[in-house]
């Protein structure tokens, strides 16, 4: 046998034979996208999940089975354990929530006065520019320091310093113009 014959024998032995793996996604994605939105509320979550299987599939390509049969099941089982995944993620995320609502209601931040000057506060917050905002959030809400702040931002410590004493002074005069804190 020439060297021709031997690698054209290789290539086609059923024991060497690869599938044609963007074919196969091309062909199942629409069935994995349907087995998704079936399975799951909101059905948006269904793309982010076939995402999620696709990452799996190029990294285990070479897990993938040789036959066509085999490696569509074999996708339907990567997506089952996606799919697994995603709904105990939902139960984890759904439970701490309810941990949260459940404190807050118990630390009294939930009084009506509070919720009406928070919610104020909130949408003053929300007009600042999108950095400052970014900022004040990560200082009181988060509770990062100025010099933290920077470093989580990427810009420089007195550059925050700044933008933080700008907008806090601009929150102040709109609250005090508003009635809703006395001015010192």
């Amino acid at each position: 046998m020439s060297g021709h014959t031997i690698a054209a024998a290789a290539v086609s032995s059923p024991d060497s034979a690869s599938i044609d793996i963007p074919a196969l996604v091309a062909r199942e994605a629409p069935a994995l996208l349907a087995y998704f939105a079936r399975r799951v509320t909101p059905q948006e979550d269904a793309a982010d999940l076939l995402g999620d299987t696709l990452v799996i599939v190029w990294r285990r390509q070479s897990s993938i089975p040789n036959d066509e049969t085999h490696a569509r099941m074999w996708l339907y089982g990567v997506a089952r354990k996606v799919l697994s995944t995603h709904r105990r993620s939902a139960i984890r995320r759904n439970a701490l929530a309810e941990r949260l609502r459940l404190d807050l209601r118990g630390s009294g931040i939930d009084n009506a006065h509070n919720d009406s000057l928070a919610s104020h506060v909130r949408s003053l917050i929300a007009d600042l520019d999108e950095k400052d905002q970014e900022i004040m959030g990560l200082v009181y809400w988060e509770g990062f320091s100025l010099v933290e702040v920077a470093t989580i931002l990427s810009m420089r410590p007195s550059t925050v310093r700044s933008r933080h004493a700008r907008a806090r002074a601009e929150l102040r005069r709109t609250l005090e113009d508003s009635g809703d804190i006395g001015s010192d």
